[in-house]
């Protein structure tokens, strides 16, 4: 009888190990889940940078010449990514953006937490381009994930009461700094 009982007892006890196993394999299955959802979350809290979190300014450098600087600084309490190139009109009556200049693709998304500035450098004019005005406004429009355009355009004064444009105007991706937004 002792030698059932036994038996019983170590069957009993095999179930309370695989139990017990089972239960720390639900609660470490929790733990990962918990875990990626604060991943997720905290991806989730990043948005595009729009006219509405973002303060736009254009400015005249010195050099390279007939070059402005575009900056945009997140001036929301959440990080935000600044997607691929803004679209600019040079002019009240431009009816086409500005191209994109494809050898300034950046290697990844810049990311501006709250107060942190991009930069997109604009080439004006070039000798090689055809016809232009003196431009006095520039509307930018920022983008999204897909290329797209993100909220409303924002229209900006530019420098010295007007700014020369011609057919050879480009602008750059946004950079992480000026330095490199203008050196194209």
């Amino acid at each position: 009888m002792r030698v059932t009982t036994r038996s019983v007892s170590r069957s009993a006890a095999s179930s309370l190990v695989v139990a017990a196993l089972a239960l720390v394999g639900i609660q470490a299955a929790g733990q990962t889940a918990s875990a990626a959802t604060k991943k997720a979350t905290s991806v989730a809290s990043v948005t595009t940078c729009t006219a509405a979190n973002t303060e736009l300014t254009v400015t005249e450098v010195s050099r390279p010449v007939n070059h402005l600087l575009l900056k945009a600084t997140n001036t929301g309490t959440k990080p935000c990514y600044a997607y691929s190139a803004p679209y600019l009109r040079a002019g009240a009556d431009a009816q086409a953006p500005l191209p994109w200049a494809p050898e300034t693709t950046p290697q990844s998304v810049v990311t501006l937490e709250p107060g942190q500035s991009a930069y997109a450098g604009i080439l004006t004019y070039s000798p090689d381009g055809e016809g232009g005005a003196n431009e006095k406004t520039l509307g930018v429009t920022l983008t999204n994930r897909k290329g797209n355009a993100a909220g409303k355009e924002q229209t900006l004064k530019l420098p010295n009461g007007g700014v020369f444009f011609n057919s050879a105007a480009s602008v750059t991706y946004w950079q992480d700094n000026a330095a490199d937004a203008l050196s194209w």
